[in-house]
């Protein structure tokens, strides 16, 4: 739909009636005041059925690693009830096919730079007789696996990074005794344990070096990427 339709302004909302469609002249209207891309409904709600402690303390969750990968995210980064410009639109790439979207929706955002906003709205239970898709622990690590894809694709060098310090870690934890025994003996008895070092330590040299190759291909990607979201004019009043 976001490569078909046409329009200046798109109003995204799950369609099952626990969004406050009422929120949305002033989701649109925040959206052309402040010339922003993307406004995101924050979910506030007191029914306990509506949004359970489970999804609750699941999102928070998700939402801090966001936070710590990218820099900055989202007080509620899987609500469903979203406002976005023509620009965000037609440079949103959209690889996920499920509860995943609203996480690449976001980190979207965060790696263009986007100007975006949050605003509170009411979340409430499911009409009678209704019943969510979601599962709490399937979809969890569905949106967990997204998240460290989306940092290897988005931020490799860091990615990358922390798996070449590892690999270097064990390597040097591993060799420690190996060199105390060379140094009282002039022998290395455990030699399989000191090849299993040498590789170690290789293999993160090759982590390390495939970091910044693809860091630097990011960089160039991202750069086309935002030169081709400014092409499209900001969204304003008319």
């Amino acid at each position: 739909m976001f490569a078909d339709v046409e329009a200046d302004i798109y109003v995204l909302v799950d369609g099952d009636d626990t969004y406050d469609a009422k929120e949305t002249p002033t989701m649109i209207e925040m959206l052309l005041a402040d010339g922003l891309d993307m406004v995101v409904g924050t979910r506030i709600s007191e029914e306990q059925a509506a949004y359970r402690f489970g999804h609750r303390f699941g999102n928070v969750l998700l939402t801090r690693c966001v936070s710590c990968l990218f820099g900055r995210t989202f007080t509620d980064m899987l609500s469903g009830f979203r406002v976005f410009s023509r620009r965000y639109v037609k440079s949103f790439p959209a690889h996920a096919s499920g509860f995943e979207t609203e996480t690449e929706l976001t980190v979207h955002a965060l790696e263009l730079r986007m100007p975006v906003a949050e605003t509170p709205t009411v979340y409430r239970s499911r009409p009678e007789g209704s019943a969510s898709k979601l599962n709490t622990y399937r979809d969890g690590f569905r949106i967990l696996v997204t998240i460290v894809k989306l940092f290897k694709t988005e931020k490799p060098l860091a990615f990358f990074s922390l798996g070449s310090g590892l690999c270097a870690f064990i390597s040097i934890l591993l060799a420690v005794p190996l060199f105390d025994t060379f140094i009282r003996t002039g022998l290395v008895p455990r030699l399989p344990t000191a090849l299993l070092c040498v590789a170690l330590m290789l293999f993160g040299a090759i982590l390390l070096v495939c970091g910044i190759v693809l860091d630097t291909v990011t960089h160039g990607r991202a750069e086309s990427k935002r030169l081709a979201y400014l092409t499209i004019p900001a969204p304003r009043r008319v």
